[in-house]
């Protein structure tokens, strides 16, 4: 028999629906923001996205993401950014965005001199 106070959807443990102290406020697990998980592995400088959960607030979300994405003790460092907060570009605006800088003749090496005392470049 399950309690209705509780529910293990998706998979990962009994989470409480009612009376979840949060810095949000209080509001039903199914209003809960989506968080973006990035985490940095042991032999990497970078963070690399890894998935995504809804969290009542930012430090469940830290915590979550640990439990879920660091299980193996992969990671080195967590990041969680609220979804909502994330801005990004349009793929819709990708070649004005990413076009080739090929009207900058600065940016290539034709540009300038070199001297003959520079051997390689």
């Amino acid at each position: 028999m399950s309690d209705p106070d509780y529910s293990a959807d998706g998979g990962h443990g009994a989470v409480p629906l009612k009376n979840v102290p949060t810095g949000l406020g209080e509001r039903p697990r199914g209003e809960w923001p989506l968080y973006e998980v990035f985490v940095r592995g042991k032999r990497g400088l970078n963070h690399v996205h890894v998935g995504s959960l809804h969290a009542a607030d930012d430090e469940m979300a830290v915590r979550n993401a640990r439990d879920v994405y660091t299980r193996r003790n992969e990671g080195v460092s967590i990041w969680v950014v609220r979804a909502d907060l994330v801005v990004a570009s349009s793929p819709d605006e990708k070649d004005p965005m990413f076009a080739p800088a090929g009207d900058k003749v600065y940016r290539h090496p034709t540009f300038y001199d070199i001297g003959d005392d520079v051997p390689h470049m």
